[in-house]
């Protein structure tokens, strides 16, 4: 139990010491640091809208830690989640601009053909490391430039004539709440949460509570065992990518259908699947954990918009924060030291 507390509080400890080094680089350059925290809260619980866009950034957030922590309990590393991202998000779109069908069919579809779309994507690098032994994490960030410039193309050359973007999905198979927007001040908050905290409590279902979840942690942990107890490594190895997969283009079909209503030329990645590693290795690869670190990356990014406004701070003081954030989980190690020589002056 002692030991189960300690690895609870690590995160904690994790955020504190990076909201602590954050504050000191604010010193050390030039800033108060009260001044800029109180401006990053105030962009976050300031008012109905600030609250609603708060919401709105976590939902994507929450699909693409799930994502990255699915595959990772299952002993691999899915990096390619940005590119799955980003196929889910033109998939859903697509279906969302060419079909015209009543909202009861319309919507579930654009939502469930985005996540195809990543399941998709995500099959590929699944299928040569289950038939070749080919390292999903090589594959896979190929794969992220790969979609991103057809994705692109697409775009440019399918979906629209010769625009940076498409046309507006449809309303019927739009995400977004009048009812939300009433209660957010019009902000972009939309259905999407919805579906990605039912999404987490899937994944904690999946690999909890069902058959197929033990096969593919015994997989992740041992092939050689697996194998021998009569399990199929390739296929538990490809059904991990693909699960994965389509949870990251469900983070893309929330960006299409929710935020946006329409897919554009990148000239970069979102960075919301880069995100989606420290959100899941923050939160310990549990639903509930990413849940509360999607909560928390949410709102740093939503409230850091408000920073340069209110306090004159730049908003990549965030970016340093989070950083510093991930860089404390990392040395674990060196918290739990800490905590080990507290418990033992308690003891004493």
């Amino acid at each position: 139990m002692i030991t189960s507390a300690r690895n609870m509080l690590i995160p904690i400890f994790s955020v504190i010491l990076g909201l602590l080094a954050g504050a000191g680089i604010m010193l050390v350059s030039g800033y108060d640091p009260i001044s800029g925290y109180s401006a990053m809260l105030n962009g976050i619980f300031g008012d109905e809208y600030y609250l609603g866009e708060t919401v709105r950034q976590i939902t994507p957030y929450i699909l693409a830690g799930l994502a990255v922590a699915f595959a990772f309990r299952t002993g691999l590393f899915n990096i390619g989640v940005e590119g799955q991202l980003i196929v889910g998000w033109l998939a859903a779109v697509w279906v969302g601009i060419e079909f015209d069908l009543p909202k009861f069919i319309h919507l579930p579809l654009a939502v469930l053909s985005g996540a195809a779309a990543g399941a998709l994507w995500a099959f590929i690098p699944g299928l040569l490391k289950a038939r070749f032994r080919v390292h999903e994490v090589i594959v896979t960030i190929m794969l992220n430039y790969t979609a991103l410039h057809i994705t692109n193309y697409l775009i440019l050359n399918v979906l629209s004539d010769k625009q940076d973007k498409t046309e507006n999905i449809a309303e019927s198979a739009s995400l977004r709440s009048v009812l939300f927007e009433n209660w957010t001040d019009l902000s972009r908050m939309h259905w999407g949460i919805i579906i990605a905290l039912a999404c987490a409590i899937i994944m904690w279902f999946i690999l909890e509570k069902t058959t197929t979840g033990f096969e593919l942690k015994a997989v992740g942990f041992n092939h050689h065992a697996s194998q021998y107890a009569g399990m199929s490594v390739n296929k538990n190895i490809v059904l991990s990518m693909v699960i994965s997969g389509a949870f990251a283009g469900l983070a893309g079909a929330m960006e299409g259908l929710g935020t946006f209503g329409y897919a554009a030329i990148k000239g970069g990645f979102t960075g919301v699947g880069f995100d989606g590693i420290a959100v899941a290795l923050l939160g310990g690869n549990a639903a509930i954990g990413i849940v509360l670190a999607a909560a928390l990356f949410g709102g740093l990014k939503s409230g850091a918009l408000n920073m340069p406004l209110e306090a004159g701070v730049p908003n990549e003081i965030v970016d340093i924060v989070i950083a510093l954030i991930i860089f404390f989980v990392a040395s674990s190690y060196f918290i739990r030291w800490i905590l080990s020589r507290f418990s033992k002056k308690g003891v004493k």
